[in-house]
């Protein structure tokens, strides 16, 4: 905020930023809540003109209702008893989707967010490595007209750190270590052992040693 705004009206900090709260010009704030009921009236008849729950009603559950449950496993009990509940798969649900939801999963969420976080950081230790600028973006093939010649498959840490993100690609640490010597690997097989980029390979090998003690 340009400090002729403020200069002299409110009370000022050394060190502080002062931020603007920008009011547009074009929305009419006092209509804010006409706004959203507008929004939310729309929403509700575009769901209405697919959905059925608002037109099909069934009546409560008996007293002592109990599923027929024969040959579902134990895992899946939680599952089934809701599906056996009427209107649940006329709404559309599915076994798939109530499991999903189910303890099992959520623990297979969580070990999967922790690989990723585990994966991530690695990556960024390397990253802040020295040695490691040769490999933090592709290698431009423009410049380096020759390199799909000879290195078949590429790799890189920003590439690498991509693959982390969609959190589909690496199941593990031998996965993410594999991918690392590739990169030193293809970096040796292009360069002549005597340039720096070689060098940087050297070191980086012997870093990933320290990382991966046990591969």
């Amino acid at each position: 905020m340009p400090k002729g705004r403020f200069q002299g009206l409110i009370k000022d900090y050394d060190g502080g930023t002062i931020m603007e709260c920008y009011i547009h010009p074009s929305i009419d704030f006092t209509r804010v809540p006409e706004m959203i009921k507008a929004q939310r009236n729309f929403i509700m008849e575009r769901i209405r003109l697919v959905a059925k729950s608002h037109k099909v009603v069934y009546p409560p559950l008996p007293k002592g209702w109990k599923p027929n449950l024969d040959g579902v496993s134990r895992a899946n009990e939680s599952a089934a008893r809701a599906m056996a509940i009427p209107g649940v798969a006329e709404a559309g649900w599915t076994m798939a989707d109530l499991l999903s939801s189910t303890g099992g999963a959520k623990d297979a969420d969580r070990q999967k967010n922790y690989i990723k976080s585990e994966l991530l950081s690695i990556v960024r230790k390397t990253e802040e490595q020295q040695f490691a600028w040769p490999f933090r973006e592709p290698v431009d093939t423009n410049e380096v007209t020759d390199y799909l010649e000879i290195v078949k498959d590429p790799i890189d840490l920003s590439t690498i750190e991509k693959r982390i993100r969609r959190g589909d690609w690496y199941k593990s640490k031998q996965m993410l270590y594999a991918d690392l010597m590739r990169m030193v690997n293809n970096c040796k097989l292009y360069n002549d052992s005597s340039s720096p980029y070689y060098e940087c390979a050297v070191q980086l090998e012997k870093f990933l040693g320290t990382i991966f003690p046990d591969m």
